[in-house]
């Protein structure tokens, strides 16, 4: 039987991708920083939006270690950072490198806490695994410097078909992601990938995610609110059935409406869980 077609990826796949030295670099390194992709004014407003966010949180959304402090869902924190993954350029190169209809299967923001130590290299999905393939990201809401805790990534790593051992991570030669604020690394699931010891007094900010295939299961879900407010694009990659949101409204609508008397017969409305 064929496969039923997928307007969305056609129509991303025709639309914009990296230049193609970046898309090379993705390709044969494993990563790539693409500069300035959120600048200025934007900038401002989601380090303001991504400080309330983890500010806010509590479990089971809210993640807290000994170096990192995880916030996931960031979906229903705020529009400012729907932009993120939804960047046409990113998503081009993503149709093209996974050959494949895909999904946004996770957007969260983690902080580096100061003094903390080095992450050790690992990859997020085995290019052999179930998850594969894969493409993550990370927007630097702060600059990303040789002593803040940048990630580093071993170049051609996600060519090794391997989990890296302890044996690998010792003779390992990681390359730093450098960038300033605003900046955008990409790179594949399979890359042996960690964050570098943050050996300064301040939390180095981001908002990392990731696309699987279309028929993988996402970490995440969405309130109600959220979905109402996204657009096509955005319910697309988040996996989400444009006629059951429409279906809500009109439901919520027509709640709305009825007399005092009669809503206070209807069945409560469970809340929808924020956050798979």
């Amino acid at each position: 039987m064929a496969r039923p077609r997928d307007d969305w990826f056609s129509r991303l796949l025709s639309g914009d991708w990296l230049e193609a030295d970046a898309e090379r670099q993705l390709l044969e390194v494993g990563f790539v920083v693409i500069p300035g992709v959120v600048a200025g004014e934007r900038m401002d407003r989601l380090g303001l939006v991504y400080d309330r966010a983890v500010a806010t949180a509590a479990a089971p959304q809210l993640r807290v270690g000994r170096e990192t402090t995880r916030v996931h869902g960031l979906a229903d924190s705020g529009g400012e950072f729907d932009d993120i993954y939804v960047y046409g350029p990113m998503l081009g190169t993503c149709c093209r490198v996974m050959g494949q209809p895909f999904r946004l299967s996770s957007l969260l923001a983690r902080t580096v806490h100061p003094w903390s130590g080095a992450d050790r290299l690992h990859v997020d999905v085995a290019s052999d695994g179930d998850g594969w393939p894969m493409l993550g990201f990370i927007l630097m809401v702060d600059a990303f410097d040789v002593d803040n805790g940048c990630t580093r990534f071993v170049p051609g790593s996600h060519r090794s078909n391997h989990i890296p051992s302890d044996a690998d991570r010792e003779v390992a030669e990681p390359m730093l992601a450098l960038g300033e604020r605003g900046s955008l690394a990409i790179y594949s699931g399979s890359v042996w990938h960690g964050h570098s010891a943050n050996r300064t007094a301040m939390p180095r900010r981001s908002v990392q995610g990731a696309y699987i295939r279309r028929s993988g299961q996402a970490a995440f879900g969405c309130q109600a609110d959220t979905q109402a407010r996204l657009g096509g694009l955005a319910r697309y990659l988040l996996g989400i059935d444009l006629s059951a949101v429409e279906q809500r409204g009109a439901d919520d609508r027509a709640a709305s409406a009825e007399p005092a008397s009669e809503r206070s017969q209807l069945d409560p409305v469970c809340e929808r869980e924020g956050d798979g």
